[in-house]
């Protein structure tokens, strides 16, 4: 998940989908300076990685954010946050 994060457009394109839901990629490819071959392959990217689910309507395939392993993600940051804040405050012991 976090490797599908890290490139800036694929963070747009989570943008853009959570703006209009069910968008194709045709509709995503009019929004950014890149072909639509490019943003079909951010958008396998993003899907692999969970962040979106797809949906064949008729010859278009339309895409939607999954919100649920952005949940897991925030959770998993706030407890190694929660450790690392308690390692700091036991190292700032000592040496204090």
């Amino acid at each position: 998940m976090f490797g599908a994060l890290a490139d800036p457009t694929r963070r747009t394109l989570l943008v853009a989908i959570a703006h209009q839901p069910a968008a194709t990629a045709t509709e995503l490819a009019a929004e950014l300076p890149i072909s639509r071959q490019a943003v079909l392959k951010h958008l396998t990217a993003l899907a692999e990685a969970g962040l979106l689910d797809r949906e064949r309507a008729g010859r278009e395939v339309r895409y939607t954010v999954t919100p649920e392993p952005f949940g897991d993600a925030v959770s998993w940051m706030a407890a190694v946050g929660g450790e690392w804040d308690e390692r700091m405050t036991a190292l700032r012991r000592r040496l204090g």
